[in-house]
């Protein structure tokens, strides 16, 4: 009897295809969307994994627990900022003039977002997904969110999906929507804006402690992806499986989403540590004021951690800012033995904890063997494949 997991199933279509193919140099046009769907699978790892490829899509899934609201849209925009990006360089990279290179600005990214269940079931030495649910969010793909809303890049999630990741989507200014589907019936889903996100996050100021800055700096090695840390880090019943003496993260966000704007309330049994969040950038950084009690006073201090992609895992550079005043600036001084003391025990709970998550989670050959390989006959030469540039 084959036993149904609830998933959150995710696919990522690269839109735009069809029509771009029509007049294009069919050779280039294969790299290309070689390249983009490599770098669009690469960004949503490890959270979601491959389940199979179709065409210019990615049929991507995560269990249900592993994921909440605010990571599935950390996880949906970087990936769609990566896109974009790598849209951009690989256009400017090749000097070919051939429809097919001309035209890349003509492709898009779309989501489609669904929770529910489904069983797995090994086919033809095969693992493939099946149930009512997988069917829906296949259905979804064919929508009328363009024709209706004018939103050509968006991540469409169903209602399943917000309630189940607790996303708040009038909060977030996301957009009601309803499709219907022979057999199926309405469904109703909420329309989250990429183009709209990509224009704020391509204006927003970056706020930093750099390490000219810093008064204490703290670094620790980790096996795992950076995508992997920032969700131990971020996310609030991670913090408390590694972070010493806290007793509970308390978030009071918009939309009930982590990110700017949002206030952590860390708790330490009765007392808490206030983080105001200043700057978010998922998988790369992350800035906060703090503020905590001391017995010679309130301090209020600005920290970032950042997350180094390496070889083999991610670098965590923990930076923090001095106080503003001379007296917490004194107070700091004194609580930095504690503070190293407690980031060295920090540090090694986080490492030993992503060390056996990563290991876990860690992608099998199949899922690799599956990515399309683009040529290597200099096409695109000067970028590197399937990474995430800045």
């Amino acid at each position: 009897m084959l036993k149904p997991e609830p998933m959150c199933f995710l696919i990522a279509d690269i839109s735009g295809y069809t029509s771009y193919l029509a007049g294009v140099e069919l050779d280039h046009a294969q790299d290309i969307l070689a390249d983009l769907v490599g770098t669009v699978v690469t960004a949503l790892r490890p959270a979601f994994r491959l389940a199979k490829l179709e065409g210019d899509a990615a049929f991507t899934v995560a269990p249900a627990d592993k994921v909440d609201g605010s990571l599935l849209l950390d996880a949906i925009e970087r990936c769609y900022f990566g896109f974009r990006r790598r849209r951009r360089d690989v256009r400017q990279a090749t000097s070919c003039e051939c429809n097919a290179c001309l035209r890349i600005p003509d492709l898009n990214l779309k989501f489609v977002v669904h929770h529910g269940l489904a069983a797995r079931q090994r086919m033809a030495g095969m693992d493939e997904l099946m149930g009512a649910d997988v069917i829906i969010v296949h259905r979804l793909l064919k929508n009328r969110v363009v024709e209706d809303l004018g939103i050509p890049a968006y991540a469409l999630l169903s209602q399943a999906c917000v309630e189940a990741m607790g996303i708040d989507p009038e909060g977030l200014g996301m957009r009601a929507h309803a499709e219907t589907y022979e057999v199926v019936g309405e469904i109703r889903t909420w329309v989250h804006d990429l183009e709209r996100r990509w224009q704020e996050e391509d204006s927003r100021s970056r706020v930093m402690v750099t390490a000219a800055d810093a008064v204490y700096a703290f670094e620790q090695r980790t096996s795992a992806p950076p995508q992997l840390v920032w969700e131990f880090m971020t996310a609030p019943g991670r913090r408390k499986e590694w972070q010493h003496g806290v007793t509970d993260v308390l978030v009071e966000a918009k939309g009930n989403r982590r990110g700017v704007g949002a206030t952590n309330h860390c708790m330490h049994g009765k007392d808490a540590v206030i983080e105001e969040i200043l700057d978010w950038r998922p998988y790369d950084y992350f800035t906060d004021r703090s503020t905590m009690k001391t017995p010679a006073g309130p301090v209020t201090f600005m920290s970032t951690a950042e997350l180094e992609p390496t070889a083999d895992g991610t670098i965590v550079h923990l930076r923090f800012g001095a106080p503003k005043s001379l007296r917490e600036r004194a107070i700091m001084k004194v609580m930095a033995p504690m503070f190293k003391r407690l980031l060295d025990e920090d540090g090694r709970s986080l490492q030993e904890q992503l060390g056996a998550e990563a290991a876990a989670r860690s992608t099998d050959s199949v899922e690799e063997a599956a990515l399309p390989a683009p040529r290597s006959d200099g096409l695109f030469a000067g970028i590197q494949p399937l990474q995430m540039l800045d």
